[in-house]
């Protein structure tokens, strides 16, 4: 049983709203969850189930309707926008489906991306990106664009960006939904090593079972609501 302590991530209570015409759609209500630090979470569903709007809100994309969402011990749910802009853009890293890497940008240039506004010097920044690019196993194809890359390269080098201001928080929107059954394992091992040798908590959305099976635990949602109390995986 974990404590207060332990956990990255508490939700209480979030529910989340809005409204499409004349219809209010609820796609999360009254969802509660706890999430440990260093954790590899896996959530699944259909369609409208809310796990992507779970994610967002996770992520600090959005806020919710009610409820609290304390991350680090801090109530995200009700900072303002500037602020959770802020608190973002320095505690999370996010990993999508289709990469968004600059085309015309090197490997180096793409990771060194989220740091160009922050106070790091250049020597500082450099140490930082070869670092990222080495942890993914891309140190030699810092050089090249995205068109030389092959897809599970091209999701290394976006999962070196999201990880290259050292976030204690990631999350992936379906990182492996665009890549062959071996290039996804590859993925899938270096999110599970991120959580296990180096203590990131990754909260993944996946359709994909085989996927969801390598976290260390998969949550079902179901319109708005967790179907199953989610269950302990082992990870290879």
């Amino acid at each position: 049983m974990s404590t207060a302590a332990d956990n990255l991530i508490t939700i209480k209570s979030v529910t989340k709203s809005f409204t499409k015409g004349k219809t209010v759609i609820t796609p999360l209500e009254n969802l509660s969850l706890d999430v440990p630090r260093g954790e590899f979470l896996s959530l699944m569903g259909p369609s409208g189930s809310g796990k992507t709007t779970l994610l967002n809100l996770i992520a600090g994309i959005d806020s919710p309707t009610s409820g609290e969402i304390i991350i680090d011990g801090i109530d995200i749910s009700h900072l303002s926008r500037a602020k959770l802009t802020k608190w973002r853009a320095s505690n999370v890293g996010y990993i999508f489906q289709l990469y968004h890497l600059v085309p015309i940008l090197s490997a180096y240039e793409n990771v060194e991306l989220p740091l160009l506004l922050s106070k790091l010097s250049k020597s500082e920044r450099k140490h930082k990106i070869n670092a990222a690019l080495e942890l993914v196993g891309l140190s030699d194809r810092a050089d090249h664009r995205p068109s030389e890359l092959s897809g599970g390269q091209e999701q290394r080098v976006a999962i070196a960006r999201a990880i290259v201001h050292d976030p204690e928080l990631l999350v992936a929107d379906e990182p492996t939904g665009d890549l062959d059954r071996e290039s996804a394992d590859s993925i899938l091992n270096l999110l599970n090593t991120l959580a296990v040798d180096h203590g990131k908590t990754v909260v993944m959305v996946t359709h994909d079972p085989k996927a969801s099976a390598r976290a260390h635990r998969a949550l079902q949602l179901e319109k708005g609501q967790f179907s199953t109390t989610g269950h302990l995986l082992t990870s290879t």
